[in-house]
């Protein structure tokens, strides 16, 4: 019988956690650079990409029986991989929907479409707790989440949603919907005009920066700003739309957008509360 993929290679980090997350982290051969969960795929397994490229021959060294990768941005090191005779599965999720979807989808390739099933009800359970807390809140703190800072890119859908789940008001819901970054770009004259309570940074593998933040011109009037509400999160944390997002990304959003971890000004914000 079909027993399925038994040597996966993970051209982005959360078909990695997915696997592992089912049990059969042993299948996975190769990894993302950027893998940093769970640690022990990061300290055993052979990285073999980045993001937007990867290296033919140390993935084909892997006899990989199929390569996973995740959004349009991986199209060419996706047709690569194909041109070597290499079957490549991309998936593209941009909503929490769809990452439930890919989650499923990932536990039927490996024979494990029940524990698939359990995680999806696990999380949706979780983002009903968190939702609920929520629900009769008359206003909601209003977010303004950047994902990039040059262009400036609000973020993308999935993070939409968490921030809504959350108990926020994401203040560029309609950018949110577009799938492609460049879609998403918005101005310093944007953000000031939304009066954001909140401001959420994510800048995709680059760190912080406060001064240059401070440095776009009226920035310092941003209510977030003044009143010392700006976090940053890990990318790996909220960037990533597999298990992360769901949990400590989620769990950190809950946290910023409502003041109870890291009230500091410009403090990452490096746990979930308990």
């Amino acid at each position: 019988m079909p027993q399925g993929p038994q040597r996966i290679v993970c051209l982005t980090e959360e078909p990695t956690e997915i696997l592992y997350a089912l049990g059969e982290g042993h299948r996975v051969v190769g990894i993302s650079a950027y893998t940093v969960r769970p640690p022990e795929a990061q300290r055993d397994k052979k990285v073999v990409s980045a993001f937007l490229d990867g290296s033919l021959p140390k993935i084909q060294a892997l006899e990989p029986d199929l390569v996973i990768g995740f959004s349009d941005i991986q199209a060419k090191l996706a047709a690569k991989l194909i041109s070597a005779h290499l079957p490549v599965l991309i998936f593209n999720q941009r909503t929490i929907q769809e990452i439930l979807d890919v989650i499923v989808q990932i536990g039927s390739l490996v024979g494990k479409r029940a524990k698939a099933q359990e995680l999806v009800s696990d999380y949706l359970r979780r983002i009903d707790v968190i939702s609920g807390r929520y629900a009769s809140m008359d206003s909601k703190p209003r977010v303004y989440f950047e994902e990039w800072y040059d262009p400036m890119i609000t973020g993308i859908h999935w993070v939409h949603e968490l921030i809504e789940i959350a108990g926020g008001q994401n203040v560029f819901e309609e950018k949110c919907r577009e799938k492609g970054a460049m879609d998403r770009v918005v101005t310093v004259e944007d953000v000031l005009a939304e009066k954001p309570d909140v401001y959420l940074a994510s800048w995709c593998g680059a760190p912080f920066k406060t001064s240059q933040v401070l440095a776009r011109e009226g920035f310092d009037q941003m209510p977030a700003i003044q009143a010392g509400r700006v976090y940053e999160i890990p990318p790996e944390w909220i960037l990533q739309p597999g298990p992360a997002c769901l949990t400590d990304g989620l769990d950190c959003i809950e946290a910023c957008i409502h003041n109870t971890a890291a009230s500091e000004p410009y403090r990452r914000v490096l746990h979930a509360p308990s």
